[in-house]
C-alpha cells in the first residue's frame, strides 16, 4: 500500500491550489487520513485530519481558508487551500493512520512523500 501526494507548486499570496492524495494497493478500508506540513527548519505539524465518516478537523492556522475532503470510493484525499498566505510555504505530507488490507492485514502510520507548496508574497 502506498500514498501518492500530488498538485503543489508555486502560487501567489491570496491565491488557491488543490492536493491530491491517492492511496494504492491491496486496500479495504481507511481509518483517519491527514495532512501535514513541515517547512524549512521546523518540525512537521498536523494541517488538518479527516475521518473514515468524513469529519475534519483543522489547525487553527488554516480554519476558514483550507478544506479536506476524501473520497472513500477511490481511496483518494484532497486539500483545497484558499486565500494562501507566505506562511503556508512548506513540504504537505499525506498521512493515513491506519490501512485495512483485502488480506485482513492492519498497516499503520503510513506517509506519501512530500509536495513542495511555495506562496509568494
Amino acid at each position: 500500500v502506498q500514498l501518492q501526494a500530488s498538485g503543489g507548486g508555486l502560487v501567489q499570496a491570496g491565491g488557491s491550489l488543490r492536493l491530491s492524495c491517492a492511496a494504492s494497493g491491496s486496500i479495504f478500508s481507511i481509518a483517519t487520513m491527514g495532512w501535514y506540513r513541515q517547512a524549512p527548519g521546523k518540525e512537521r505539524e498536523l494541517v488538518t485530519i479527516i475521518t473514515s465518516g468524513g469529519s475534519p478537523r483543522y489547525a487553527d492556522s488554516v480554519k476558514g481558508r483550507f478544506t479536506i475532503s476524501r473520497d472513500n470510493a477511490k481511496n483518494a484525499m484532497y486539500l483545497q487551500m484558499n486565500s494562501m498566505k507566505p506562511e503556508d510555504t512548506a513540504a504537505y505530507y499525506c498521512n493515513a493512520e491506519r490501512v485495512r488490507t483485502h488480506s485482513g492485514n492492519f498497516l499503520w502510520d503510513l506517509w506519501g512523500q512530500g509536495t513542495q507548496v511555495t506562496v509568494s508574497s
